[in-house]
């Protein structure tokens, strides 16, 4: 009869201590520590990680805004375009009709809960309902 290892870290769990924290922080580039660090601020604040989003499922995300840009579309009407991120993938919030929402800058945390479609191959939110929450 065997028993199991103390040394033997469960799958997927990292080594505690400071030797283990310190390894992994010099270990990783800075693009991934701040990448896990938005994931950790965004999955507090609520919302499906955006790398689990499928096509046509409706769902409620949380990300920081990347960029805000205006596009004008067929007969003069604006969309409004917003990237957001968890740091597992972006997610585009497309908001017709519109010109600019108070608040939805970049750096700034957004709610969003809506449909997702699959936009030349980024997934998208339609006119999503959404809310802001602090930084």
């Amino acid at each position: 009869m065997s028993t199991p290892s103390a040394s033997v870290p469960e799958p997927g769990r990292r080594r505690g201590g400071l030797l283990g924290r310190m390894t992994h922080r010099l270990t990783r580039s800075q693009g991934d520590l701040e990448a896990e660090e938005l994931r950790e601020t965004t999955s507090t604040m609520g919302g499906t990680p955006m790398c689990d989003v499928a096509d046509r499922d409706v769902v409620k995300v949380c990300g920081a805004v990347r960029s805000v840009s205006l596009r004008p579309r067929a007969d003069h009407v604006p969309a409004l375009v917003v990237e957001i991120d968890d740091g597992s993938r972006m997610l585009r919030l497309v908001w017709l009709g519109r010109r600019k929402i108070a608040g939805i800058e970049p750096g700034s945390y957004v709610l969003a809960k809506g449909r997702v479609t699959f936009k030349e191959g980024v997934p998208t939110i339609f006119n999503p309902a959404y809310e802001l929450k602090p930084r």
